[in-house]
């Protein structure tokens, strides 16, 4: 009897070290980038299409990458917030590369500031980090070192609460 019950008790030790994967489900909702989409300027409820837009991170030497390209051509755009700081710049250089001289790049800097709220996924997720973007300075737009006049003529804020990216939060006319 001693010897079912040892048994009994290392079988149910030794099942007791399973624990479930820890595996993060490519479905959990992690942190959001931000959504732009871009307007005509002269037909403001119209989408625009941008083309050869390339973005830069500030002090990145490579482009953000769409769909394993740098270059985006399209209505609207995902980028990513730093989530160690409150402070992210951008470079958007439209025209990216051309060396056409009816269309040669221009390059505009837009500089996001916001707060950050640090969220607990779980476990195997980690955490993920929402954002809200300063409602009295949200953003600050400037030309290029090399003034070429800005191609972004006018950008609203959507919505300023960084969530999920099922929703446009800046809208960027041209």
């Amino acid at each position: 009897m001693k010897k079912i019950l040892l048994l009994l008790f290392a079988l149910s030790l030794s099942f007791s070290a399973c624990e479930k994967d820890d595996i993060c489900d490519a479905n959990t909702v992690t942190t959001p980038r931000l959504v732009i989409t871009f307007y005509d300027y002269n037909n403001a409820s119209a989408e625009k299409n941008v083309t050869n837009l390339s973005i830069f991170g500030d002090g990145m030497e490579e482009a953000v990458t769409y769909n394993g390209s740098t270059l985006f051509n399209g209505s609207t755009i995902s980028i990513p917030l730093k989530v160690d700081v409150d402070v992210t710049k951008f470079h958007f250089i439209l025209n990216y590369g051309s060396t056409n001289v009816a269309a040669p790049a221009n390059e505009d800097i837009i500089e996001f500031n916001y707060n950050r709220e640090n969220i607990f996924v779980s476990r195997a997720c980690g955490f993920k980090t929402n954002f809200v973007l300063d409602a009295t300075n949200p953003f600050i737009h400037t030309d290029a070192a090399t003034a070429d006049q800005k191609w972004i003529q006018y950008v609203a804020v959507e919505n300023s609460n960084i969530t999920n990216e099922n929703e446009t939060h800046l809208a960027i006319y041209f």
